[in-house]
């Protein structure tokens, strides 16, 4: 949606929101979560170091969003759908049978034209980090997951490497050498479970995002953990944002507005920073 000056309305929504005014002309959306007080902020269950048990960095980034709106926030945790399409629907602009209305914003969402196109009923912005594939391996036995994929991932035609099952690592290395490395590819219902079956030493190496590599092993030292720059690679990265009901015009403005604030003044690295996870924005 074209705006005749986006700088100017930007700072003046954060500004009517950190006062507690809001012009006559309100979205009802923007005029209902001012008069509760609340930001609702959707966030996955069981998803660290994201958002589990009521904390993670997606938990503390929805806090400090609301925060620099003047809001109180609701931290709304739920279980991931089939797809995405599914969670935006349920937690973004339709709602749930049983949960009832959706939250105000949803975190962790692809910030992707493609996917923005098949999702219409939701608006997709404020791209706030990078993420890109990443292996914790036992360096002495595995070597840098870097340049071809039939040279570098040829090791595990011998040693086992971990995935969560279903995932991007899952069928990227079911897929290459030919299906030569899938005798030796351990499933797991979670990167948590890889991640112990690695510090076991059950396998030799896990695959998955590399953010939440770092999170799962912070503090360890055992293990080298590094991005996966492997040719065949694609997407080699994706970004990650958030997503508001496709009208919410006024909401998702305020919103990029306070994230700007909070990138430029440090907070959302200080965030990533506090969980073991260096925050990648390139």
């Amino acid at each position: 949606m074209k705006r005749p000056s986006r700088r100017l309305l930007l700072l003046g929504l954060s500004t009517l929101l950190l006062t507690g005014h809001l012009p006559a002309h309100a979205d009802e959306h923007m005029d209902a979560i001012h008069k509760r007080g609340r930001l609702k902020v959707a966030v996955y269950n069981n998803f660290p170091p994201y958002s589990d048990a009521g904390k993670g960095i997606d938990v503390e980034l929805g806090r400090a969003l609301a925060a620099r709106l003047g809001l109180q926030a609701e931290i709304i945790g739920f279980q991931a759908g089939e797809d995405m399409g599914d969670d935006l629907r349920n937690m973004v602009w339709k709602g749930h049978y049983l949960r009832g209305e959706p939250a105000d914003v949803m975190l962790r969402v692809p910030v992707d034209p493609k996917f923005a196109q098949d999702n219409e009923q939701a608006r997709i912005f404020g791209a706030y980090q990078q993420e890109v594939m990443g292996m914790a391996r036992v360096a002495s036995r595995i070597p840098s997951p870097s340049g071809s994929a039939a040279v570098a991932l040829e090791v595990f035609t011998r040693e086992k490497i971990g995935v969560e099952g279903d995932t991007f690592a899952d069928s990227f290395l079911g897929g290459v050498l030919q299906g030569r490395l899938r005798s030796n590819i351990t499933h797991f219902r979670s990167i948590r479970e890889a991640v112990q079956a690695l510090k076991d030493d059950s396998v030799a190496a896990v695959m998955a995002p590399l953010a939440e590599l770092e999170g799962a092993l912070a503090g360890e030292s055992r293990f080298a953990v590094e991005e996966a720059r492997l040719g065949e690679l694609n997407p080699k990265r994706w970004a990650i944002g958030m997503a508001v009901k496709a009208d919410s015009d006024q909401l998702a403005a305020a919103l990029s507005s306070a994230l700007t604030e909070l990138q430029r003044d440090g907070t959302v690295a200080a965030i990533f920073k506090r969980h073991g996870v260096p925050l990648r924005t390139y």
